[in-house]
C-alpha cells in the first residue's frame, strides 16, 4: 500500500481553496485544509461544509464515469456506454454535417460551474467559426466590468483593508453566506476596529446583521438609492474637489443630473428613510479611504443594472475613493498569458462576427462596441477577454433554435452548465432543447439538462485535474495548483474534449499542448514562474499598484490618466453617448405593485452549502438544508396567512413554484426565493427530469430580449411582480 500527501485545491466554488490530500494507492482517502496555501488560514476553511465532501463526490454512485450515448427518445433516460474515441468521432461527424448544411454559427455552447476552464471552449468556438457562446454573464460580472471599464478605463478590484479603510459599503453581496469566506473574515476584522459598515440588501442577511447601518432597499430600486447618495455628496460638497477638478469628466453635468434625486424623493422609491440615505452618504464621504463593494445582486436588475453600476462608479470617483489603498483600485493586465490570448478570439473572421445574434440588438455587448472599448483600454495595454463580453444573449439563442431566425441553431454543447435551472424562462429552454439535432453535455452528474443530451461525457472534477483561476485575465493574480490524483474511471479534463474534438475538425495545429497541465504551465511562463513553484505557493500575485493615473508617461511627460475617451474618469460617458445610450446614470421605471401582484420577487439567493444547482445530491450537505426557502418578513407572512415552515406557492405572470416559508427581517414589499433547486433523487428522465419543475425559481422568470437592458442584455431577476398562495389552497 502506497500512502502520500499532496497539495491540491477544492473546486466546490469559485475560490479553489488549498487542500492537503491523502492519497492511498491512487485514491483520495482524506482531505484537510492546507494553511500553507490560499487562503492561508485553516480556521476560515473549517467554516465551509463543502470541501470535506471531496472524497464522497469522487466516488459518488451517481457520477458519470464513462461516455454515454442516448439510445431512446430524448429525455428517456436510456443510454449505452461507448468509448471516448467513438463519442468524439460521432460528435465531430455530426457537427461537420450540420456546419456544411447551416454554417458554423449553427453551434452554440453554454458554460458554467467552477470545476471547468472556459478558454478551451472559447478557443474551439473561434476555430470552428461560431460566435454563439453563451452563459450568464449578462446577470453575473458583465454589467460591472463594462461600466467600470468605460468609467475608469479598466476593471476594478474592490478592496477592504481592516486597518486602513474608514467606511465600507457592501451592496448586493452577502459574504457571510456565499462562497467567499476569506472576504467575510476580512469584514469581521474590519468591524472589530469599530468602523462603520453599511449593508444594502432587501434581506437582513448574516452580513447585514454585522452592519452599523442596514439599508433594506426595495428590490430593483438600487439605482435611485445610488443617485440619492450622489445628491447628498454633491449638495453638501462632500466630494474630493481636487480629484474632481483634475481627474473627472462631466462633473457639472452629473451635479445637475443628481439634483433630481434628493433623499426626500428617493425615500419613496426605495422604501428607505431619507435620514438613513443622508447618513450613509456622509459616512462614506467623510474620510477617505472608503470602499464600496458590489455583488451579483446588482447584476440582476434588468434595465436598471447599468444605471446603478454607473452611479456607484461615479460615487467612488467624486469622493476620491479610487485607485487608493483601502479603497477600490484599478487592476492591471496579468504578467502571465491572459485569456484574451488563450481564447484566440481575435482570429474570428469578420464574416462570423457579422453573424453574432447580438448585432443590431444590443448596443454594447457586440463585436463592434467591444473593439471600440478595446482601442481605449489599449492606451494602457489592457485587453479584456472578448468571448465573455460578446457572449450571445441566451434568449436570442433559444429563439433561434425554435424559429430558425435569423438562422438555425441546431447544436448545443453544454459544459458544466444546467440552463434548465440556472437561466431565465425554463419552459422556453425546455422547448428549445427538445427541438435540437444534437446536444452534448460535459458533466460530473446527470443534471436536468444533461438528461436531454445525445451524449454525456464524464469530465474530471475536484482533485482530478490542475486548477488555474485568473479572474478572466483582468487582474495580475492567479491561484490554484496541481491535481491530487489521476481522473477516476474514464473521466477526462474538459480540455481533452475540446482538443480532441478540435483535432477531428481540422484544428490540429492550434492545440500545441499535450494536456491541460502543460497548457497551464505554458501560460505562466511569461511571468517567469514555473508550474512547480506556482503549485507550491498556490498563488501568484504582485502587490497592488495605486495612483496609476498620476504616474508620468515617459513618452509624453504627462500624467498617465485613464484609458477613456477624455483621459479622465468619465462621470459623463462619451462611449454611451456615442452608442445612443444615456451618458449619465438614468434608471428605468420600477415594476409597479398591483392588487394581483402586490410583492416584488428576488430569485437569485444562494445559500451555503449549495452552489447554483450543485451539491444537492450529497447527503451530508442536503441534510444541512433540505428544503428551498421563500423568505419574507413577518408582516408579509401574516398578510398571506403563512407561518414559518409552511409550503407556499410563489406566482408571477410566467408561472408558479413551491417553496418553504422562512420568516426573516427584510423589506416588506419583497419576497426572496432560492435559485437552482431541483430533486436529483427523483427519476432522471422526462417528464420530471429530477423534479425540476416544482421549486425552480426560473419557472417564474423571463429572459426576453425585448424587456432586457439594451446595452448588455441583462434580464430581471430582482424586482419581479409576484404574489403568494399557501400550498394546498
Amino acid at each position: 500500500m502506497t500512502v502520500k500527501t499532496v497539495a491540491a485545491n477544492c473546486r466546490f466554488c469559485g475560490y479553489q481553496c488549498g487542500l492537503s490530500v491523502t492519497v492511498t494507492d491512487g485514491r483520495v482517502t482524506g482531505v484537510r485544509p492546507d494553511p500553507e496555501r490560499f487562503p492561508h488560514d485553516a480556521a476560515i476553511m473549517r467554516r465551509c461544509k463543502r470541501w470535506p465532501n471531496a472524497p464522497a463526490i469522487l466516488d459518488h454512485p451517481d457520477r458519470v464515469n464513462y461516455p454515454l450515448k442516448r439510445t431512446g427518445g430524448r429525455g428517456s433516460g436510456e443510454w449505452s456506454r461507448i468509448t471516448w474515441d467513438q463519442a468524439l468521432d460521432e460528435i465531430a461527424a455530426r457537427l461537420a454535417a450540420l456546419k456544411d448544411k447551416h454554417g458554423p454559427e449553427t453551434l452554440a455552447t453554454s458554460i458554467g460551474g467552477p470545476h471547468t476552464t472556459y478558454w478551451p471552449l472559447h478557443r474551439f468556438m473561434t476555430l470552428f467559426g461560431s460566435p454563439n457562446n453563451m452563459g450568464i454573464g449578462q446577470i453575473c460580472w458583465n454589467p460591472g466590468v463594462w461600466v467600470n471599464t468605460l468609467t475608469y478605463g479598466w476593471h476594478i478590484d474592490m478592496e477592504l483593508d481592516p486597518h486602513m479603510t474608514n467606511c465600507a459599503i457592501l451592496w448586493g453581496v452577502n459574504p457571510a453566506d456565499s462562497d467567499n469566506s476569506l472576504f467575510w473574515e476580512t469584514v469581521k476584522l474590519y468591524r472589530a476596529e469599530g468602523k462603520p459598515l453599511i449593508v444594502v440588501d432587501p434581506r437582513r442577511t448574516a452580513t447585514a446583521e454585522a452592519a452599523t447601518l442596514w439599508l433594506p432597499v426595495r428590490p430593483g430600486a438600487d439605482p435611485w438609492l445610488a443617485l440619492g447618495l450622489l445628491h447628498v455628496v454633491v449638495r453638501d460638497k462632500l466630494y474630493d474637489e481636487y480629484f474632481v477638478a483634475n481627474h473627472c469628466h462631466g462633473f457639472d453635468r452629473l451635479a445637475e443630473h443628481v439634483r433630481l434625486y434628493p433623499p426626500s424623493h428617493v425615500a419613496g422609491l426605495t422604501g428607505l428613510p431619507a435620514a438613513d440615505i443622508e447618513k450613509a452618504a456622509r459616512l462614506y464621504a467623510a474620510e477617505a479611504p472608503s470602499t464600496l463593494y458590489t455583488g451579483r445582486g446588482l447584476d440582476q436588475l434588468g434595465p436598471n443594472s447599468i444605471p446603478v453600476h454607473h452611479a456607484i462608479a461615479a460615487l467612488r470617483a467624486i469622493t476620491g475613493n479610487l485607485d487608493y489603498p483601502g479603497a477600490s483600485h484599478i487592476s492591471e493586465m496579468p504578467d502571465f498569458t491572459p485569456e484574451a490570448d488563450l481564447e484566440l478570439s481575435a482570429a474570428l473572421p469578420p464574416s462570423m462576427r457579422d453573424k453574432q445574434l447580438n448585432k443590431g440588438k444590443l448596443l454594447l455587448q457586440n463585436y463592434a462596441a467591444f473593439e471600440r472599448v478595446r482601442d481605449l483600454t489599449m492606451k494602457r495595454g489592457g485587453r479584456l477577454p472578448l468571448r465573455y463580453l460578446t457572449s450571445a444573449h441566451p434568449n436570442l439563442v433559444w429563439q433561434a433554435m425554435l424559429t430558425g431566425d435569423p438562422y438555425p441553431v441546431r447544436a448545443l454543447i453544454v459544459m458544466a452548465s444546467n440552463p434548465l435551472l440556472t437561466q431565465a424562462d425554463s419552459r422556453l429552454i425546455h422547448r428549445a432543447l427538445h427541438s435540437l439535432d444534437l446536444i452534448v453535455a460535459l458533466e460530473l452528474f446527470p443534471t436536468s439538462t444533461a438528461m436531454l443530451a445525445d451524449y454525456i461525457l464524464p469530465i474530471a472534477g475536484v482533485l482530478e485535474k490542475p486548477v488555474l483561476e485568473t479572474k478572466a485575465g483582468t487582474a495580475n493574480i492567479a491561484y490554484g495548483g496541481d491535481a491530487a490524483v489521476r481522473p477516476y474511471y474514464e473521466r477526462r479534463p474538459d480540455y481533452d474534449f475540446w482538443k480532441g474534438l478540435g483535432e477531428r475538425l481540422g484544428q490540429s495545429g492550434q492545440w500545441p499542448w499535450a494536456d491541460f497541465r502543460e497548457a497551464t504551465a505554458a501560460s505562466l511562463k511569461p511571468a517567469d514562474i514555473s508550474w512547480e513553484d506556482f503549485c507550491a505557493q498556490g498563488i501568484y500575485a504582485h502587490p497592488s499598484n495605486y495612483l496609476k493615473y498620476s504616474e508620468i508617461d515617459s513618452d509624453t511627460g504627462r500624467e498617465r490618466g485613464f484609458a477613456t475617451v477624455s483621459g479622465r474618469v468619465e462621470l459623463y460617458s462619451e462611449v454611451f453617448a456615442e452608442l445612443g445610450a444615456a451618458p449619465l446614470p438614468a434608471p428605468q421605471t420600477q415594476a409597479p405593485l398591483t392588487a394581483d401582484f402586490p410583492l416584488l420577487l428576488m430569485t437569485g439567493a444562494r445559500y451555503h452549502p449549495y452552489y447554483a444547482s450543485s451539491h444537492r445530491r450529497l447527503p451530508a450537505l442536503r441534510a444541512l438544508h433540505p428544503d428551498p426557502w421563500a423568505e419574507m418578513d413577518a408582516a408579509t407572512a401574516d398578510r398571506f396567512g403563512l407561518a414559518e415552515g409552511d409550503a407556499v406557492w410563489v406566482e408571477t405572470e410566467r408561472g408558479r413554484a413551491r417553496f418553504v416559508t422562512k420568516i426573516t427581517p427584510m423589506n416588506p414589499d419583497a419576497v426572496s426565493v432560492e435559485y437552482g433547486w431541483w430533486y436529483p433523487e427523483k427519476p432522471a428522465r422526462e417528464p420530471g427530469l429530477g423534479d425540476m419543475w416544482t421549486s425552480n425559481a426560473n419557472v417564474l422568470t423571463s429572459g426576453d430580449y425585448a424587456t432586457a437592458d439594451k446595452l448588455v442584455g441583462t434580464w430581471t431577476y430582482n424586482g419581479i411582480p409576484c404574489r403568494l398562495l399557501r400550498a394546498g389552497m
